[in-house]
């Protein structure tokens, strides 16, 4: 009887309960913010690490051998072109010297004495003096004679600049680099490491690479029909040092190689900027930061996508309000905002934020709709 009783208990327990959950209210849709769609212009800025040089950048090397007599400037001193760098000993290439004019002088007295020769048998063989051969004989000499002045011409040129090579000169202005040989030391010109590098910084070149997909889409960001059109119409770049400060000077792009590297697959460009200070140096690095203007776009931001492996997701809503996860393609970010590039269109609702737990296909209630994303 006791049995009966508590299985009658449970029942009545159990409907109960059934009865409960029957009555319960469904769980309500979730306020949340909406972005609607719409055009925008938005300016995204891309970096590039760079190679920076001097507008000369050159190796300075012996032309002859011998040993480095003297160093008349120090190292990261600026110099002007024609200012004399280094002294190499010029003992021989001055005793060549003296030979050569030797040898030039003593063939200008022999083109003299063959000439007098010519001079004297010529009216002799006009009057049937002497015989003709006499007279041809002369004249060959003579020949031979100016060919050996010619000769010891070029040899006292050769010597007066293997002299003159003793004497290393600045080609241009600029800034000394280090010495990795001293005075004292034997230099010769194949030498695998040049005497110094001297660059003039006035005005630094910045070189980076772009990859194929990269220069496809800076050709067709960029007005002008050729690319000589499309540099002239680019804005101008700036420099992020290695520290990641930004140098004070804007510079501009003004070459484009001519072919890809078939190694890299990417092509290289070239940034002009000035340094009238000579804060940059040949050797730094950095990157060049390239800022472009997008106008007539769908920008969104960040916070409103969803990342799932690998691919942008946001949370689209249809006429009934049910937010379904839509993946999207972007084309490039602009601070914390994303450009579209494909996936949403003008007109379409997406859900800001608060979706993280949303299931896909729930419906909510917009909250007041949010403005489309300030121009940027």
């Amino acid at each position: 009887m006791k049995t009966i009783t508590s299985l009658s208990i449970l029942a009545l327990f159990l409907i109960s309960c059934t009865d409960k959950n029957a009555n319960a209210p469904a769980l309500a849709s979730p306020t949340l913010p909406v972005l609607n769609i719409a055009y925008s212009t938005a300016t995204t800025a891309t970096e590039y690490p760079v190679a920076i040089q001097g507008k000369t950048d050159v190796e300075i090397r012996a032309q002859v051998s011998g040993t480095l007599d003297q160093i008349f400037i120090d190292e990261g001193a600026y110099v002007k072109q024609g200012q004399p760098l280094f002294k190499i000993n010029d003992n021989s290439y001055r005793q060549e010297y003296n030979n050569a004019q030797a040898s030039l002088n003593a063939a200008e007295a022999a083109a003299i004495n063959a000439q007098m020769e010519v001079d004297k048998l010529t009216p002799l063989v006009q009057n049937k003096v002497v015989s003709e051969y006499q007279l041809k004989t002369a004249q060959s000499n003579l020949s031979i004679a100016k060919a050996n002045v010619a000769r010891s011409n070029a040899i006292l040129a050769n010597a007066r600049i293997n002299l003159d090579y003793t004497l290393i000169k600045a080609p241009v202005n600029g800034y000394i680099g280090r010495f990795p040989r001293r005075q004292g030391s034997l230099i010769s010109p194949l030498d695998p490491e040049a005497l110094t590098r001297l660059s003039d910084t006035k005005e630094v070149y910045a070189y980076f690479s772009l990859g194929e997909n990269d220069f496809i889409s800076f050709k067709s960001l960029t007005e002008g029909k050729t690319i000589t059109d499309k540099l002239k119409s680019l804005p101008p770049v700036d420099l992020v040092l290695s520290d990641n400060s930004v140098y004070s000077e804007s510079g501009k792009i003004d070459m484009v190689d001519g072919q890809f590297d078939k190694t890299t697959g990417a092509i290289t460009l070239r940034a002009k900027f000035p340094n009238t200070n000579g804060l940059l140096k040949s050797g730094n690095t950095g990157k060049v930061k390239i800022s472009m203007e997008h106008e007539n776009t769908i920008v969104i931001p960040q916070e409103a996508t969803i990342e799932i492996q690998d691919k942008l997701f946001v949370f689209l809503l249809n006429e009934k309000n049910a937010a379904t996860r839509q993946p999207i393609v972007i084309s490039g970010k602009s601070g914390s905002n994303y450009l579209v590039k494909e996936g949403i269109k003008i007109g379409d609702r997406i859900v800001l934020k608060g979706f993280e737990s949303l299931p896909d296909g729930a419906t909510i209630i917009p909250e007041n709709s949010t403005k489309p994303v300030a121009k940027l």
